[in-house]
């Protein structure tokens, strides 16, 4: 399974959360991943509008020669994006499993403010045991 990176963008678009898995993204500042977290948000907005037979949710993937994004947009406006080979067979899946580990370790921790950034063991821990490891 080839996966590169994981991203968790808040409804506003700023990036929440943000992890690298094993080998093959370049080594980027943090405000370069925010940058692209905003870009990848208003990317998204548009899209969504874009459909010539009515309303839709917008891009759920978008490909490149070397690398596929999979975005999943929840009904709250979280937008879970995973980077993956191009061929990756599993990306959607893989971001349902994300996302429910996120609902489990972060959204019901009473510590935690939503919409901003997760700093969470727990879901860092998941994480890791599901992707691998960075």
């Amino acid at each position: 399974m080839a996966i590169f990176g994981l991203w968790v963008i808040n409804k506003a678009g700023g990036l929440i959360y943000q992890r690298n898995i094993g080998d093959g993204l370049p080594n980027l500042t943090s405000n370069e991943y925010l940058v692209l977290a905003g870009t990848l948000h208003g990317i998204h907005a548009i899209t969504s509008r874009l459909s010539p037979t009515g309303s839709s949710s917008g891009a759920h993937v978008i490909s490149g020669e070397t690398f596929k994004m999979t975005i999943l947009l929840t009904a709250t406006g979280t937008k879970f994006v995973i980077l993956t080979s191009p061929v990756e067979p599993t990306a959607e899946s893989m971001l349902q499993k994300v996302y429910e580990l996120y609902a489990d370790a972060v959204m019901k921790n009473p510590f935690h403010t939503p919409e901003m950034p997760i700093r969470s063991e727990g879901f860092d821990t998941k994480i890791t045991a599901l992707l691998g490891t960075s």
